[in-house]
């Protein structure tokens, strides 16, 4: 991943009248992909072989070719209006839901497929030219000359990743957020895994490359983006020497193979940045020889487990030391991708191999499923202040196309595969420019699978179920209602067990404050006209928001916190189909509760009980634990005021992981982003997930 490994140097309702009124509807890095020049910033420390360092740059770069740079960035359903039933198909709902890759500038108009395609395993097409950036006479010698101690120093990574850290700051501006499960250690590094310089002059680009196992004891794999002229491997990379004296020498590279359909941008075609290179001997031996060899394997799957390992570049880590992060592995959505989330993943890493088993003090090698690579380089496109840009990293999966290639390299071919083709891909919630127009969020165990689901109403009135897998994701989704002007109208969801059936339910408050029950959405879906709890009244236009839960001692109860627009909170039980039960006052009409701006019930202590936990208008979040009929007891603060929390936002509480708790929370912000928070307690909000990126 250019930028994005972590090295620390890193009663049933009458047909609803049309008439309701409207409510409110509440790169890749171009350096990935082209070569340019950037500003030398030489080492302050002097060095007394400057001038002639300095002499040989200039001279090399009028001697040795310039890299002329890679290829740039660059069953139906249907819609109710009043109660009129207007079929809308699959091709719309798509197009209307999924943002759609568009080619990149080196691959403009090229058709591709989501659909499986099958690709032959055999090497077939043209042959093309030898790579441009082959140096088939560089040799040890050349690369020690050329890579002097100032210019191994400045090297930089060629994703684009290069801002200053600035340490776990807020995302969004707000207070510092909680850290990563993982995070990437340093340590002294393993003799096949090294760093790669490459580049045509002082202005160069440094990743980090793995030997593999090949016929002629030859091969190194790193990230399609880090291809360069001049490079140099140095196995087990050690910043305190200098090139003649590196612990297992330096091997310059010679060939280089990477898949034709390769390009630096967001689309489809980023699936295929890996890459392969040839690289000569040192004083008479081949690089697996001295190291060692990995093997490759196909990814097994997009959930498992790997162990990355990567260099940092040195103005992210002053380390400048290796970094290894254990982690587990989810997928990309909309790629044939993986990610993980371990903090400290900076540029330099790119290329990195991710291993599915390595012995690291010991032989040094492993089996190897991905590198460092993909989208936008292998990591998020987010700015140096978000947490997540030194987190979130990305790999292809070595599929087809992947094996072709290394069966090339090993042969010294170079082989036209034809266009890129994504294989059938997982699940994806899709992107933030979808769910930036959902407006509101319900959980529930809406099938009785023992864990919850979600219910998402979008600002055109379609709803959707999205099934979750206990695990603290989504595997598929539900069309429960197709775009339609009734479901415009609904302002306010929440969702429990009302009916007695062991599935949850949807309560809807509509804008001309008639509250709606549906009885077992999962079963009986939203075409329905429900339960009429309250007919049209203005009263109930001014219930802002509802919670459902049991917040009472009462096992049987079902219970539902209302707040007022005037600030009073008000608690139903033993609310049933068609009857809001007893109301009991919490809070009586007050300024400070107008403030209040999502209500979500949480159950921390895992003995069935939610606690109201509410977000404030200034993106402080407290919950109350004590909840009686009586009134609403003390408050604990999970978080102070903070401006990522603040503005147009869903929150709903679920049991969305295995520990059988409603306690995760998901947010949806307004940029799109939405984010899981799971195992949230009593005293500090849960641990962050990303389900969906926020807008870039």
């Amino acid at each position: 991943m250019a930028d994005t490994v972590a090295f620390f140097p890193p009663s049933c309702t009458p047909p609803r009248p049309p008439s309701r009124l409207p409510c409110p509807a509440g790169q890749l890095r171009d350096a990935a992909g082209a070569l340019f020049p950037h500003a030398v910033e030489w080492s302050t420390a002097v060095h007394r072989l400057r001038a002639l360092s300095a002499l040989a740059a200039l001279l090399c770069g009028l001697l040795l070719a310039g890299d002329p740079g890679v290829a740039s960035a660059s069953s139906s359903f249907t819609a109710q209006t009043g109660r009129v039933l207007v079929p809308v198909s699959a091709a719309a709902r798509s197009a209307s839901r999924h943002r759609r890759s568009t080619g990149s500038a080196a691959n403009k108009g090229q058709q591709r497929s989501s659909g499986p395609v099958p690709v032959s395993s055999a090497s077939s097409g043209a042959t093309r030219p030898a790579d441009p950036d082959g140096d088939p006479g560089w040799t040890a010698e050349d690369a020690i000359r050329f890579w002097t101690h100032e210019r191994m120093a400045a090297a930089t990574d060629p994703s684009g990743r290069r801002a200053e850290p600035v340490g776990r700051v807020p995302a969004r501006g707000g207070p510092a957020v909680k850290p990563a499960a993982d995070v990437g250690q340093h340590f002294a590094g393993i003799r096949s895994v090294g760093v790669l310089y490459s580049g045509s002059g002082p202005e160069t680009h440094s990743c980090t490359a793995s030997v593999v196992d090949s016929p002629g004891h030859d091969l190194i794999l790193t990230a399609g983006h880090c291809k360069s002229a001049h490079g140099m491997f140095v196995p087990r990379y050690d910043s305190g020497k200098a090139a003649d004296a590196q612990p297992f020498g330096v091997f310059p590279v010679q060939e280089w193979f990477r898949d034709s359909r390769w390009a630096a941008d967001k689309s489809a075609d980023s699936d295929l940045d890996f890459a392969f290179a040839r690289v000569g001997s040192y004083q008479g031996k081949e690089v697996q020889d001295v190291v060692g060899a990995n093997t490759v394997a196909r990814t097994p799957g997009f959930t498992g487990n790997v162990t990355v390992v990567g260099y940092p570049m040195t103005k992210y880590d002053k380390a400048d030391q290796a970094v290894s992060c254990p982690t587990g592995t989810g997928a990309l959505a909309g790629f044939d991708q993986l990610r993980i989330d371990c903090a400290g993943m900076w540029g330099g890493v790119s290329g990195g191999p991710w291993f599915s088993k390595v012995d690291l003090s010991g032989s040094g090698t492993g089996e190897i499923v991905g590198n460092v690579g993909g989208w936008n380089g292998g990591g998020p496109d987010a700015p140096a202040g978000d947490p997540l840009y030194s987190r979130i990293t990305y790999s292809p999966v070595y599929g087809d196309r992947f094996f072709q290639l290394y069966s090339d390299a090993q042969r010294g071919d170079h082989t036209d595969h034809g266009p890129y083709q994504q294989p059938p891909l997982p699940y994806s919630m899709g992107t933030w420019d979808t769910w930036r127009n959902a407006r509101l969020l319900a959980s529930g165990d809406f099938l009785g699978s023992g864990h919850s689901d979600m219910i998402a109403v979008w600002s055109d009135g379609r709803a959707t179920l999205y099934l979750g897998d206990g695990k603290g994701g989504f595997v598929s989704e539900r069309q429960l209602l197709a775009p339609n002007g009734t479901w415009t109208h609904a302002q306010v969801l929440t969702a429990g067990d009302f009916t007695g059936s062991g599935q949850s339910d949807l309560m809807v408050r509509w804008s001309d404050g008639e509250v709606t029950l549906y009885g077992d959405v999962g079963k009986n879906g939203l075409n329905t006209d429900g339960t009429r709890m309250i007919g049209p009244n203005s009263t109930w236009t001014h219930a802002t928001q509802i919670t459902a839960g049991r917040f009472t001692a009462d096992a049987d109860a079902g219970d539902l916190v209302v707040r007022w627009s005037d600030g009073e909170l008000t608690l139903y039980t033993k609310v049933h189909a068609g009857t809001f039960g007893k109301e009991n006052q919490l809070k009586a009409p007050n300024a400070g509760w107008q403030d209040a701006a999502n209500l979500a019930g949480v159950d921390s202590s895992g003995n069935g009980r939610r606690n109201l936990t509410v977000r404030w208008s200034s993106g402080a979040i407290d919950m109350y634990p004590g909840i009686t009929t009586s009134g609403l007891g003390g408050a604990t603060r999970l978080q102070g005021p903070d401006t990522s929390w603040t503005g147009e936002m869903a929150v709903t509480a679920g049991d969305f992981t295995p520990d059988s708790r409603a306690d995760d929370l998901v947010v949806r912000r307004a940029d799109g982003g939405l984010t899981l928070y799971s195992d949230t307690s009593s005293t500090e909000l849960g641990t962050e997930h990303v389900l969906v990126a926020a807008a870039p």
